[in-house]
């Protein structure tokens, strides 16, 4: 697999990942079926990716990408839906994590293997 279409898989990792954190905070404790159900495929999409990825990618670097940018899109979504208020320093923090992000995909040696 190439390089490129592991960050496409790793994009819909994080993606599935953020259906299903939402989904799982709408399902009132997991008394709800079709939050939980969406929860359950979202979260198995997510880590059966992230499995594939790691065949290309080095764990940490994954790892970094993908619960760096599920933090702040998963906040994003709360905010935008959820009615969820960011303060100054956690619009800060999420701030941090993508520029972390960037460093790690833009000036890290750790992808080529």
């Amino acid at each position: 697999m190439s390089l490129p279409l592991a960050y496409v898989l790793l994009g819909i990792a994080i993606m599935s990942e953020v259906i299903a954190t939402t989904a799982l905070a709408l399902s009132n404790g997991l008394t709800k079926p079709l939050p939980v159900l969406v929860s359950a495929i979202g979260y198995a999409v997510a880590l059966g990716l992230l499995a594939v990825v790691m065949r290309v990618m080095p764990t940490g670097v994954v790892y970094a990408i993908w619960s760096g940018l599920g933090v702040v899109l998963i906040a994003l979504v709360a905010w935008l839906w959820q009615g969820q208020r960011l303060d100054l320093p956690a619009l800060i923090g999420m701030g941090l994590i993508v520029a972390g992000v960037l460093v790690v995909n833009l000036f890290s040696s750790s992808l080529a293997h």
